[in-house]
């Protein structure tokens, strides 16, 4: 006995120790702690949970250990305990549950015994623990408000309690949730039993009937959503988020209301940002979700577009904006932003014919207003519809373009700022059709933004917008341009370099090197007189600009010469070629020392590809220093977890997290940081593949067991294709190993993509994977598929026949739906469109198949 409590005195400690925010320690607990045999791990950890005279931390501890246990390993040691130690484990916590006065504590034990009954539910759907059943009854119905809430944290947590007899007990579970709605003393119990009625619709997402059964609980939950909010508890409102993402035809019966509640609650400017901004979610969302259904209620559209406008005005007087030299990430909680990125959304959900006509005249009164931030927010709002009002707005782009235009004289920095920022993105939304028309007008004004000395930033995002413009315009049109444009950056290089240099600013500086860049890519041959001009002054930067702070400013400069050198040609580029390959390999072998987020990474990855491309075969001599770093980068493993929904709570999306709700209280999160890295490096790779051929041959084994799994590499969809483009070109980097290696390097790659054609979700990837298949084919010609092969590829093929010839039957049904109209027909005709394409891409594995076996 004696023995059994020490070691319960140690594992108190242990727990202090998981606590502690000494790193050594905390890792040395973790370490003692996984190493306990599950049993032991449980007693001790109930022993711990049920003592109410040890500290209130180390409880708490032990709960979520517990709980994880029987999340992550339920399997490995739940099933192997002894009966009556399982009966007395679920006794217990009941029991646990009754006694817990402290009501956090209680919530998470609560939480342990919703796991312990998602792992009772059998396969048939038997609940194979009553008693915990009957739990829920009594204690929802009692005159305890602890009890009460205990069960409705039950069921909000494990929705599926009920297994295969939740049908024979709907109108029970129904009933009680009413009932619980409607405690008008208790406003905690309101909260929770609105919150178990969303979790309960959304685990039934596709049982149409019981949403019909569930239609008048949404008058009660809606009032729930409201005074909650006003309680400070957005979890309801959170929920309601939920419920239009995923289920938003259970709103229809009262989706007036649920619109109503919504925007009333988006214009109190009494509650804190955040729940305004969720309360706006819920519309925009539904414009996504259910564009149909919303596009009924347009006086809701029409209400809601000022709101969203009128946060967008919500911005701060900053003294030192004009010349700051860091760009800070934009505030991602300030209604300006979430303003903005609504309206994109909402436009590109309801259409343009809906949301053009209903936003121009608020616009129009907004740029006439004295105060500058409604101009700033009238501009930031053309830019954020051109992409939804693409169309309508095709129309009247001329007497935008010169309104707009005349803001870049604004009094005022920022809304010259908002004016270049509107100009950069109907540069892209409407190209090339926009260079086209206004080339003459668009390049004077921008370079005459871009000499705004004395506000940096409007300078810098002048340069940015020049960017946008001659990004997509036809080379035809830049050409007469070329002298002025030249003249007029060089002159700026020059001046930014000066301030470099004295005050250590570099913004406008990082920018006009990608505005040279830029117009060199674009102009190509016709920049050649003008390489001597600025090839000096940009090597000048690469050796010198070390600092840290300059690290942006490098990446962007080493980009800009990669850039001019594939726009001049070998030739000309020659002269430099040495020099520019000596700073590059010195900062690769600086590259080890990089740390991780460095920016230089990414533009010294894409920058080696075009010294590839310029040097063509010469290339090969580097290889052995390049590839290195480059397969380093290719395969980053993005951090991911599966998590539930109490460990949500404590993660927030801006560390670098994504995550998406799996259903059943689980969510799946993601780091992001490194995808796009990832992806750059993996389409590098397919360059060295495709330009150096035979010359990469050292290299395809090493890059083809990278690929092949990255065929399922569902984080990214550029990394998959990329990942597609390489088999056939690696199979032509190994042709001169022989025709044995070549075969095994085939068999290494093949079943893995037959089997993608039949996974992918993406069509855009799938066509890619379907070509690169075909192609990989005629590599390989004949006798390259075996039996087996051509029944599993014959299954896949033929399956994608069938759906060709079912999806325009799913679609007739669409168009049969209540709230069909013609922008749903337009969208059905972009799915037949998409179709048809597959379907070229099937001929073509057919087509390569049939010229590689002609004999046969």
């Amino acid at each position: 006995m004696a023995a059994a409590a020490a070691e319960q005195q140690q594992f108190y400690l242990l727990l202090g120790n998981l606590l502690s925010p000494d790193n050594v320690v905390r890792k040395q607990a973790e370490e003692t702690y996984e190493n306990i045999p599950g049993q032991s791990k449980i007693t001790f950890l109930l022993q711990a949970i049920r003592n109410t005279t040890a500290a209130e931390e180390a409880r708490q501890m032990a709960a979520v250990l517990l709980r994880r246990l029987l999340s992550s390993a339920f399997d490995e040691v739940y099933p192997a305990l002894p009966s009556d130690v399982q009966t007395a484990i679920k006794s217990e916590l009941l029991m646990i549950i009754q006694m817990e006065t402290q009501s956090s504590m209680r919530k998470k034990v609560c939480d342990i015994a919703a796991e312990l009954a998602r792992n009772l539910i059998d396969e048939d759907g038997n609940n194979q623990w009553p008693e915990g059943l009957k739990f829920l009854f009594d204690s929802v119905s009692s005159q305890n408000v602890g009890l009460q809430e205990a069960a409705l944290h039950i069921f909000w947590n494990f929705p599926g309690i009920f297994g295969n007899q939740q049908q024979h007990y709907l109108d029970v579970i129904k009933r009680m949730l009413v009932q619980c709605m409607q405690d008008q003393e208790h406003p905690s119990i309101r909260t929770l039993s609105a919150r178990a009625t969303a979790a309960f619709i959304l685990a039934n997402e596709h049982n149409v009937a019981l949403f019909k059964h569930f239609a008048d609980l949404l008058p009660g939950f809606l009032q729930a959503v409201n005074d909650s909010c006003y309680q400070n508890d957005d979890s309801v409102l959170k929920s309601l988020v939920e419920i239009a993402d995923t289920v938003p035809k259970y709103l229809r019966p009262h989706l007036e209301a649920t619109l109503q509640l919504s925007l009333k609650l988006c214009g109190d400017t009494s509650l804190i940002n955040m729940q305004r901004q969720l309360a706006l979610e819920v519309i925009v969302t539904l414009s996504e979700t259910a564009a149909a259904m919303l596009r009924k209620h347009t006086n809701i559209v029409a209400q809601t577009i000022p709101q969203m406008l009128a946060m967008m005005v919500d911005l701060e007087e900053d003294e030192d904006w004009a010349n700051a030299d860091e760009l800070e990430d934009d505030d991602f909680d300030s209604n300006a932003v979430a303003g903005e990125s609504t309206l994109d959304r909402m436009a590109c959900g309801l259409g343009g014919k809906l949301v053009l006509p209903m936003i121009k005249e608020h616009i129009m009164q907004m740029l006439q207003n004295p105060d500058w931030k409604y101009r700033h927010a009238g501009l930031m709002a053309l830019s954020a519809i051109g992409e939804g009002c693409h169309q309508q707005m095709e129309g009247i782009l001329n007497e935008i373009v010169n309104f707009v235009l005349l803001f870049l004289q604004d009094p005022h920095p920022r809304v010259r700022y908002a004016a270049c920022n509107a100009v950069g993105q109907m540069a892209t939304d409407f190209a090339p059709g926009f260079q086209k028309k206004f080339h003459e007008k668009v390049i004077a004004a921008l370079l005459q933004t871009m000499e705004d000395q004395g506000n940096q930033r409007v300078q810098a995002h002048a340069a940015a917008a020049l960017i946008n413009f001659t990004e997509d315009c036809p080379k035809s049109l830049l050409i007469p341009y070329l002298d002025n444009l030249v003249k007029h950056l060089h002159s700026i290089m020059v001046l930014k370099l000066q301030e470099l240099i004295q005050k250590g600013t570099k913004l406008v500086l990082e920018q006009v090197v990608t505005s040279i860049a830029s117009v060199a890519d674009t102009a190509e041959e016709k920049f050649v007189p003008y390489y001597d001009l600025f090839m000096p002054s940009l090597k000048h930067i690469v050796e010198n600009a070390v600092q840290k702070e300059l690290r942006l400013l490098r990446g962007k400069t080493i980009e800009c010469i990669s850039l001019i050198g594939l726009a001049v040609g070998k030739e000309k580029f020659m002269q430099d070629a040495s020099d520019v390959m000596q700073l590059l390999l010195k900062t690769q072998t600086d590259f080890n020392d990089m740390e991780d987020d460095d920016p230089q990474i990414s533009y010294m990855i894409s920058a080696w590809a075009r010294m590839c491309k310029i040097l063509g075969k010469e290339f090969q001599q580097y290889l052995p220093v390049v590839m290195g770093p480059l397969m380093k980068t290719a395969s980053i493993k993005p951090e991911v977890a599966l998590l539930d929904t109490q460990d949500m709570e404590n993660m927030s999306d801006d560390d670098g997290w994504e995550f998406v709700n799996l259903g059943d209280q689980q969510s799946f999160g993601i780091k992001t940081a490194g995808l796009e890295e990832k992806s750059t490096a993996c389409q590098m790779l397919v360059c060295y593949a495709k330009e150096l051929k035979e010359g990469f041959v050292e290299y395809t084994e090493q890059v083809v067991k990278l690929m092949v799994p990255l065929l399922k590499f569902y984080f990214h969809d550029g990394v998959r294709v990329a990942a597609a483009e390489s088999m056939p070109l690696l199979l032509e980097c190994a042709r001169v190993r022989g025709p044995e290696y070549l075969t095994q390097m085939w068999h290494f790659m093949c079943d893995a993509l037959i089997k993608a054609i039949g996974t992918e979700p993406d069509s855009d990837v799938l066509s890619e994977i379907m070509h690169s298949f075909a192609k990989c084919i005629e590599v390989m010609g004949d006798g390259c598929l075996n039996n087996e092969h051509f029944e599993e590829l014959g299954g896949i093929l033929k399956a994608k026949l069938e759906e060709h010839f079912k999806n325009p039957e799913s679609r007739q049904v669409k168009r049969q739906d209540e709230d069909y109209d013609e922008q749903v027909e337009e969208s059905l005709q972009d799915e037949d469109d998409n179709d048809v394409y597959i379907l070229t891409k099937v001929s073509d594995i057919l087509h390569s198949i049939f010229s590689s076996y002609k004999e046969k």
